[in-house]
């Protein structure tokens, strides 16, 4: 039983570490380039600087839905998704809403992933559009 308790905490360290690592490139992005952008130029510069801090990150990950035993192309793309752990969904909108976050946790579920991060960069300050969505982890 111990040894499951201590992969947990590892692998929650591990996914920490991730986001810390993310959000990190997400501030020097919105430092660099404010908000006023489209959420593709975030996406891709924030992705660009994950790559450049060491971690493996995917832009427009094809996410399909599995419903009753096959696996259907329903269009559905995550924006990034870092170290095949972390799903990030960026937005540019005035104020998140519950339906965004429900966005990001039904991609959350459906990959199978637990932990996923929602940035709006059309805030003046970026911590202000952060938010961790979380799926039984």
């Amino acid at each position: 039983m111990q040894a499951a308790v201590h992969r947990g905490d590892a692998e929650a360290q591990r996914i920490n570490a991730i986001t810390e690592k993310i959000i990190g490139c997400a501030i020097e992005v919105h430092r660099a380039l404010g908000p006023g952008l489209l959420e593709s130029t975030y996406e891709e510069c924030t992705c660009y600087e994950t790559r450049c801090g060491g971690l493996k990150a995917e832009r427009q990950v094809p996410l399909p839905v599995v419903y009753k035993g096959v696996k259907l192309d329903c269009g559905y793309r995550m924006d990034l998704v870092v170290e095949k752990a972390v799903v990030i969904e960026f937005k540019t909108v005035e104020v998140l809403l519950p339906v965004h976050e429900a966005q990001l946790l039904s991609y959350l579920k459906l990959s199978g992933l637990f932990v996923g991060l929602l940035i709006n960069f059309h805030v003046p300050v970026l911590k202000d559009g952060l938010k961790r969505i979380v799926n039984g982890f």
